[in-house]
């Protein structure tokens, strides 16, 4: 019997998970190629890996671990994971990953290590750091299972959350899609949706930039000040007491104030869906930088393009984890690591703004050409009969 083409999903699913749970999972010519759900009653482990497409090379991707991560959700981010390492120009493909489980829960580690050995067969996927894992948990799968990304600098990795990397490619884009909407960046007004690691690196490497950063908010709140927060109390605040609120500057609004704030750019950099068709008119920025992954809907994209917000997509902006977990995969330094994500996402924002502009098409649109052309030729080009080697 012939083995089967790479494009066809596999499901390997516990008798208890009903098949409806794949009903949203959109299919097309790319993927995804592998969908598992796991369980383990022993440890209590529910989780799930999405293998998007490995034309181009081993997928990379984050363990998102949540209460709320959903099988459809991973599929998602899996599908964006291939298009920003295609649009990158990297030889990976596209996978997630996710565990159903708070991540500050006590036996977060017996979790994570049962996810390890269950997936240890995915050989190519390799997973790294995402919403609610870090470094540490990245050695514990490495004992686990052998592979992966993203590891503590003591261990010979490229610590992402503590680099910055997310951040600094926001911070990159940020400069060449100022420069098409003739906003200067020195002096541009910003407001950041989460403050977590990605928000917290885009403030301080925007700051540095000479940006204003005039709204930040976290899971507790807004915090706000249009003459700018001082970034060093503020990272101070978030260190010390866990929330922005802590800071003794600024005005402390809720939470969904920060989408109506007065600015130039904002920066959603937390969870997915959070602009969508019932706040996207409160949006007052004229450039959106989606340093989370799909944070916007796309038919709140379409909405804002209507009212003249440039947005520029997630797989463009936030391309700088991934970059860096690639060079940590060829063994490069973190200078290394930061040229090449500067260089790349500057490249990347250019050209898609140019096509976006001269086309008259969504930004997303044109990235999403370019990347699926180059899935496309290399999909073409291999025998993608067996799991990429």
């Amino acid at each position: 019997m012939a083995a089967p083409k790479s494009n066809s999903a596999i499901y390997i699913c516990p008798i208890s998970v009903k098949p409806e749970s794949m009903k949203n999972i959109e299919f097309d010519d790319l993927g995804p190629t592998k969908l598992l759900q796991l369980y383990d009653p022993e440890s209590g482990l529910r989780g799930m890996v999405v293998v998007d497409n490995t034309a181009l090379g081993p997928a990379i991707g984050g363990v998102r671990i949540s209460p709320a991560v959903s099988l459809r959700e991973v599929a998602r981010l899996a599908r964006t994971m291939t298009m920003k390492s295609a649009i990158a120009g990297l030889d990976h493909g596209g996978g997630k990953s996710g565990i159903i489980a708070n991540p500050k829960q006590d036996n977060i580690e017996q979790l994570v290590r049962a996810f390890a050995r269950m997936m240890r067969g995915v050989e190519e996927y390799v997973p790294a750091p995402d919403m609610g894992s870090d470094e540490s948990m990245m050695v514990w799968i490495k004992e686990e299972i052998g592979r992966v990304l993203g590891l503590p600098e003591e261990l010979g990795g490229l610590p992402l959350d503590k680099l910055g990397a997310t951040g600094y490619g926001v911070a990159a884009c940020a400069e060449i899609a100022c420069k098409h909407l003739h906003l200067p960046l020195q002096s541009a007004r910003v407001a950041i949706q989460g403050f977590g690691n990605v928000g917290r690196a885009a403030a301080r490497f925007l700051a540095d930039k000479g940006a204003i950063i005039v709204a930040v908010s976290d899971s507790s709140g807004t915090l706000a000040q249009k003459n700018g927060l001082e970034i060093d109390e503020l990272l101070a605040a978030k260190q010390d007491k866990g929330t922005v609120s802590g800071s003794s500057q600024g005005k402390t609004l809720p939470g969904d104030a920060i989408f109506g704030t007065d600015c130039d750019i904002l920066i959603p950099a937390a969870t997915p869906d959070v602009i969508h068709r019932n706040n996207f008119e409160q949006i007052k920025a004229g450039l959106i930088l989606q340093g989370a992954n799909i944070p916007v809907t796309r038919e709140a994209e379409n909405a804002l393009a209507q009212k003249g917000v440039l947005v520029v997509p997630d797989f463009i902006a936030n391309a700088g984890g991934l970059i860096m977990a690639a060079m940590e995969y060829r063994r490069k330094s973190a200078t290394e690591a930061f040229a090449t994500i500067e260089r790349k996402i500057q490249k990347n924002t250019d050209l898609i703004l140019l096509k976006a502009f001269k086309e008259n098409i969504l930004p997303r649109a044109a990235a999403e050409q370019l990347a699926i052309e180059r899935v496309k030729a290399a999909m073409a080009l291999r025998d993608l009969s067996y799991p990429w080697k």
